[in-house]
């Protein structure tokens, strides 16, 4: 398994991330919904898609587990980079933004009583069908508080608006991930390049 982290610690790295969420969904102006979210997404689509990361739990806890074990995050991730479409996902976005229906808030809302239940109340290795595999719920967990982490910065960006304090925990988390999934890649030496300032960031950024 990728990682040793307590299970209690990853379900509540994963609810924070939700909060956060949430937290600054409930701040978008009305206004705000159509306007530019991320690539082809307006701020619906984005918020649509970055609900899936709550709605796919309680989905794939429910759909029949079948096919190759995935044990752990960065398996996950690197089973699923190669065969992600992104005209597929940017379509998916917008239908599930388009599903949120006329108060958007009040719907992210409601599935994240959902999936606080759900988590809180499902055993560590109760069964997930992923779509790279089968995997326990302590494994999926962390790809969903990666994509929650991901876009609720996203999300920030396109509000103009600070990250909820709340999601600082997930993105600490999602940072390890991100470079235990990079140490895999081909171009991991480009990347410890990149996060060391040595080309690429904004204003030298870099972790020294």
């Amino acid at each position: 398994m990728d990682g040793v982290k307590d299970s209690e610690t990853i379900r509540t790295c994963y609810l924070e991330a939700v909060r956060a969420f949430l937290e600054l969904v409930e701040q978008v102006p009305d206004a705000a919904w159509s306007k530019p979210g991320l690539g082809d997404w307006d701020v619906r689509g984005l918020t649509g898609h970055a609900s899936r990361a709550l709605s796919t739990v309680g989905t794939y806890l429910s759909a029949p587990a079948t096919g190759v074990y995935v044990d752990g995050p960065v398996a996950y991730f690197l089973a699923v980079r190669s065969s992600m479409d992104p005209d597929v996902i940017a379509r998916r976005g917008r239908e599930t933004g388009e599903a949120l229906g006329a108060e958007p808030a009040a719907a992210v809302k409601d599935l994240v009583e959902q999936v606080t239940t759900l988590v809180r109340n499902t055993p560590d290795d109760a069964a997930v069908a992923s779509p790279a595999g089968t995997m326990r719920l302590v494994d999926y967990l962390p790809t969903r508080t990666f994509e929650l982490a991901v876009h609720t910065l996203d999300l920030a960006r396109a509000l103009e608006r600070p990250a909820p304090a709340a999601l600082g925990p997930a993105v600490a988390a999602s940072l390890e991930l991100a470079a235990a999934i990079g140490a895999h890649l081909p171009a991991a030496g480009d990347l410890l390049l990149l996060l060391t300032g040595r080309s690429g960031l904004p204003g030298n950024l870099s972790v020294l």
